[in-house]
């Protein structure tokens, strides 16, 4: 591109910059920001001007409108990065987060899906612990978990979830302080089956509870991760073993990206396919 070249028309905001609406300059202010965001580096004014197709002058005045409100960072001359305001409004913006406040429209849309019992847990130490569930008495559960109910971790969708995050060692202390204590007949309670349970969790970005924690009902779970790519909780549909479905599974994986994508996860960098 010739910098040095006339404008002729191409920046009709040069000569008439009250004709274009707004939503058109914060549409480009956005383009901006997100081919920076694409880049570890700071990046040229020529080099933004041609990935956003934006005239030069356009793209100049709006990143230094971009820096005066601190949105930008210009680090060298004619070069310009992400700033630190967007890092504290992302802050703000993740401090008033709650994964139950998120989660619970989608999960009462899924239990419309299933017609099942729909649970949101979280870890805490060696236990998850229920903080929202979506159900009804025509879910012919036998159990329905309380808010605020535990359960170990190696006898649950979700808590085999959280175990797959684990490390060998780590796995062996978990193993080594709970001793791995069973519920039911189908309970796993040795190493060795644990390890091959959560190798099958990895694969399939997805963990089931096959009547292991109460004989009858059987549950299968999906991860829901932050914008770290951190797993902050567990998105689970349980269901009487009998009427448990398969088809549940891509609904199920599909309610949990929501919740993901809603606390910030991005599946740009997705090292966890979340099963989409």
């Amino acid at each position: 591109m010739n910098t040095n070249a006339p404008y002729h028309d191409q920046d009709e905001e040069t000569t008439q910059p009250m004709l274009r609406p707004a939503i058109q300059v914060l549409e480009r202010a956005n383009d901006l920001l997100n081919v920076l965001a694409q880049n570890n580096q700071a990046m040229s004014l020529k080099s933004l001007s041609e990935q956003t197709g934006l005239h030069i002058s356009t793209t100049h005045r709006i990143l230094n409108d971009l820096v005066l409100a601190r949105m930008i960072d210009r680090p060298s001359s004619g070069h310009y990065q992400l700033g630190m305001r967007l890092l504290e409004l992302g802050n703000l913006v993740k401090a008033r987060l709650n994964v139950r406040d998120v989660a619970l429209p989608i999960m009462k849309l899924l239990h419309q899906q299933t017609r099942q019992t729909i649970n949101l847990s979280m870890r805490q130490n060696d236990e998850i612990i229920y903080i929202e569930r979506a159900f009804s008495e025509r879910s012919g559960m036998q159990v329905v978990r309380a808010i605020g109910g535990r359960a170990p971790l190696h006898l649950t969708s979700v808590g085999k979830l959280f175990l797959a995050q684990d490390d060998k060692t780590a796995l062996l202390s978990y193993a080594t302080r709970t001793q791995l204590k069973g519920q039911t007949k189908n309970s796993i309670t040795t190493l060795e089956k644990l390890h091959k349970e959560l190798d099958w969790v990895r694969m399939n970005h997805l963990a089931r509870d096959r009547e292991e924690l109460e004989l009858g009902v059987s549950c299968m779970a999906a991860g829901i991760y932050d914008d770290s790519h951190q797993l902050v909780a567990g998105l689970s549909i349980s269901a009487p073993a009998e009427r448990v479905q398969e088809a549940w599974v891509k609904l199920l994986q599909e309610a949990a990206y929501k919740i993901s994508h809603a606390m910030g996860y991005s599946a740009k960098s997705n090292k966890h396919h979340l099963g989409t």
